[in-house]
């Protein structure tokens, strides 16, 4: 978990200041780390930070930035208030849970589940650790032309507002 201070944990919340700045809601996990770090910078900004809790999660508690908390009765409920309630993603840093949520959002979008969305990749660990998916799965260029690839937070912004989502904040915005 990024510890308040270090360099993911202030990325984050820039990421967050500039997705609120930009009129996007911003929803996620609604715990620490990444989560706060993000909900605290879309508060800074004036903007709105929806965390989907699990009551029942271990020693979690809900980040004191959240605007809204929406509590779920599962995992899998969770799992789906984020990926179901979004107009794009993006992942920066995380564990375990992130790549639970990329992977699902990833599979849906190419199941044809869910409309097509943004989904973007921050960081420069994501290459690797995709290249080294493709040699152990059937993971193929169909697959790979789904996600966007980001070196930092200021392109995935950018790439975000080329998209157009930033002129559609209906859903829950962009979920980190």
């Amino acid at each position: 978990m990024a510890p308040a201070g270090d360099e993911l944990y202030r990325s984050a919340e820039r990421l967050g200041r500039m997705l609120a700045e930009r009129g996007a809601r911003v929803a996620c996990g609604g715990y620490g780390g990444v989560m706060e770090a993000v909900s605290r910078g879309a508060r800074a900004a004036g903007g709105h930070a929806l965390g989907f809790t699990v009551p029942d999660f271990p020693g979690r508690e809900p980040n004191e930035f959240l605007s809204e908390e929406r509590p779920c009765g599962d995992l899998y409920e969770r799992l789906q208030g984020l990926i179901h309630g979004s107009d794009a993603w993006i992942a920066l840093g995380g564990g375990i849970g992130t790549l639970v949520e990329v992977f699902l959002a990833w599979n849906e979008i190419y199941m044809s589940l869910i409309p097509a969305r943004p989904l973007l990749l921050v960081g420069s660990e994501w290459p690797a650790a995709l290249e080294s998916l493709r040699g152990l799965t059937e993971l193929g260029e169909r697959h790979m032309k789904l996600i966007d690839l980001c070196d930092d937070i200021d392109s995935a912004v950018e790439l975000l507002a080329s998209r157009g989502v930033f002129a559609n904040t209906a859903g829950s915005g962009a979920t980190p």
